[in-house]
């Protein structure tokens, strides 16, 4: 079972509408539902909870072919539009361990989650919010 937070989901499918009918990939990253505020389920589960924007370090990335946008070993998922429709994994995805994928209409019948090899996962949203962040 792979677990994502409704607003994730939400966002994730807003940002793959807003850049229709160009692709997008986004890193994602977990946090243990211990940590978020309602969540039912076993605490040490993971659930997909932030992501970091594909322009974050664009302009280095482009200059030197690093990305200094995502901390290096802090993301476990990825998702991948495909304004194409295809509800899975093709050949020109990047992989990660988790993979969403979603098409039109960006509704949340139109988001799957897929293992590295293209298995489709279960997938469950979850109405749980991560903790407010704050910067200190």
């Amino acid at each position: 079972m792979v677990y994502i937070t409704q607003g994730l989901a939400e966002t994730l499918l807003r940002l793959g509408e807003e850049r229709d009918p160009d692709p997008v990939t986004i890193r994602l990253s977990v946090m243990p539902a211990s940590e978020l505020d309602d969540a039912d389920l076993s605490p040490e589960a993971p659930v997909f909870t932030h992501f970091y924007m594909p322009e974050a370090g664009g302009s280095v990335g482009a200059v030197f072919g690093i990305d200094l946008g995502t901390p290096a070993g802090q993301t476990q998922g990825l998702f991948v539009s495909h304004p194409a429709g295809e509800l899975s994994i093709s050949e020109r995805d990047d992989l990660a361990e988790v993979v969403f994928v979603g098409v039109p209409p960006w509704d949340e019948a139109s988001l799957a989650a897929f293992d590295r090899s293209g298995r489709r996962k279960d997938l469950e949203v979850v109405d749980a919010e991560p903790p407010e962040e704050t910067v200190t």
